[in-house]
């Protein structure tokens, strides 16, 4: 499993390698044998029932490919995304990367002012939207297409886009994607700091697919049901949810929000086989406290990623759902999926321990180094979690010194997260060393919250950390430097960030001090601001 190349200690599957196809785009790829399940539904809506067969995601990617490259997009445009969870999504995202543009998707809750730095950092030419997110991009001067019943002035409306495209014959359709070609920019705050476009060509997204669903036993192709709730911009929903089940000819039920009651209604009028969920959810279900619905779940396995799961949630879990398997994956947007904790039992895949988040995926290699010294180390010592495969991403979009800092002359992308392998090849994850704060599965970057702090004129200096909590993994916490004359209270502030933010980048816990430790070199001092800010919290509980 390991071997010394140039004295670096390299971690490898024990899973043997998987083929990646070399002249497959990622549109043909997940579509690859639609016809074969042309009736077939591959998106149903939990709420409204509205669905959609494996055959018509088919057509209509091929009739909005062919719609938008009437509007003039050309290949490596930008199409910013800005929908919930919608039966079209997929049909979206796909014809965007079919017709050589790049697909961004965005938060349909985000402020205004966030969506127009997205749009503006991707130079985007064309926004798809609804009815409801419209008033947010009407006034950035692109072409909106509006998907829903609603018709918008001086919108393309969907429907009609496609239908025009299927009778119009003047429009040419031999659009030459290449694998290396970007397809997706999903935008991340990486390692550190503020959001950036994360580029990823269609082989970097075909190569993760061929390394996750390495263990998906044949016998399952045509007959899973997926709960697909996790948002489709998040890079967990797009490539986990909707290729990985196209890819399978799967199911997905469609939600577009989450509440306890619609989630366990779904799972059971559907008979949802895998969910792929946050530990808020798991929480819930844990909490149920009706038994005979919970007796009627078809469930067989949930996956949680994107947020840490605590270890009392898991084992209530356990107890109380014997028959479920959890599992659990680890990953992030630069790369996709890394680890994944459970393979197919009828090939001898091996199942990772429990609190692991699992073993190397197929055709990836792994490496943990020592953050002061650059050092690889050897197993069961804890270090950076670096990995190398052809899934790394390109880079981040026109910034090339952060780039720099996250991928290095080797090729090895540098996760900021600490963890260590142990002698069976299961992962685990110890550490953070990057600043990001994980918020029921979402990114919150400090730094952002930070620079709306410091924008507020009574405020002198400001620091932002992740907090623990049960329910969402972590929440936003600030100690806040206010001038002598200020007259705002710590309410005052939260809501000053609450009002120029959206609602899950909220500050949650907020406290006034004298001062923000900063190391010599003027880096604040986070782990320290954190204790203080638990220490306050443990006085004023005490004291109550």
């Amino acid at each position: 499993m390991t071997q010394p190349k140039d004295e670096e200690i390299v971690f490898r599957s024990r899973h043997p390698s998987v083929p990646v196809p070399d002249n497959l785009t990622l549109p043909e790829f997940v579509l690859k044998d639609a016809e074969l399940y042309p009736n077939h539904v591959a998106f149903v809506d939990a709420t409204t029932k509205r669905s959609c067969t494996h055959g018509e995601v088919v057509r209509d990617v091929r009739r909005f490919s062919k719609g938008l490259r009437s509007l003039g997009l050309q290949t490596g445009h930008v199409v910013v995304v800005i929908l919930p969870n919608v039966i079209e999504y997929a049909i979206v995202a796909l014809g965007v990367m079919a017709a050589g543009g790049v697909f961004s998707g965005a938060n349909p809750s985000s402020h205004s002012s966030e969506i127009k730095k997205q749009v503006d950092l991707a130079e985007a030419k064309l926004i798809v939207t609804d009815e409801r997110t419209y008033n947010k991009v009407k006034e950035l001067g692109l072409p909106v297409i509006i998907i829903g019943e609603e018709r918008v002035q001086e919108t393309i409306y969907w429907n009609e886009l496609l239908q025009t495209s299927e009778q119009s014959n003047n429009i040419d359709t031999e659009i030459i994607v290449k694998q290396d070609d970007l397809c997706a920019l999903p935008f991340s705050s990486g390692t550190t700091g503020l959001s950036k476009g994360v580029m990823l060509t269609h082989r970097n997204i075909v190569a993760n697919l061929c390394s996750t669903l390495f263990s998906v036993n044949q016998d399952f192709i045509g007959k899973i049901t997926i709960l697909g709730l996790i948002p489709y911009f998040h890079i967990y929903g797009l490539t986990g949810i909707l290729c990985a089940t196209l890819r399978n000819k799967g199911k997905v039920v469609v939600m577009g929000r989450y509440d306890l009651s619609s989630v366990l209604k779904a799972l059971i009028e559907h008979e949802v086989h895998f969910a792929p969920i946050v530990p808020p959810i798991l929480l819930g279900l844990v909490k149920h406290p009706i038994d005979e619905d919970l007796a009627k779940l078809q469930l067989r396995s949930v996956m949680t990623a994107a947020a840490p799961l605590a270890p009392e949630i898991y084992e209530e879990f356990r107890r109380k759902f014997p028959q479920i398997e959890v599992q659990e994956a680890y990953g992030m947007t630069e790369h996709s999926c890394i680890t994944l904790t459970h393979g197919d039992p009828n090939k001898g895949h091996h199942t990772a321990k429990k609190r692991s988040v699992g073993c190397i995926l197929p055709n990836l290699e792994v490496k943990f180094v020592d953050p002061d010294t650059g050092r690889s180390l050897p197993a069961n010592t804890p270090g950076e979690i670096c990995v190398r495969s052809q899934c790394v991403m390109k880079g981040y979009y026109k910034n090339e010194s952060e780039t720099a800092q996250t991928i290095d002359e080797r090729g090895w992308l540098h996760t900021g997260d600490i963890g260590y392998i142990d002698d069976e090849g299961d992962v685990f994850i110890v550490d953070r060393l990057k600043e990001l704060i994980k918020y029921k599965g979402f990114q919150v970057a400090p730094a952002e919250l930070e620079g709306i702090l410091l924008g507020h004129p009574s405020v002198k200096d400001a620091a932002v950390v992740g907090l623990p909590d049960k329910e969402a993994g972590e929440i936003p916490g600030a100690n806040v430097v206010m001038s002598k004359d200020a007259k705002e209270s710590e309410e005052d502030m939260i809501k000053y960030v609450a009002d120029n933010v959206a609602q899950y980048k909220k500050v949650r816990v907020l406290h006034f001090v004298d001062e923000i430790p900063k190391s010599p070199s003027g880096k604040i001092m986070r782990r320290l601001i954190k204790q203080q800010i638990l220490e306050n919290i443990t006085k004023s509980l005490s004291t109550q």
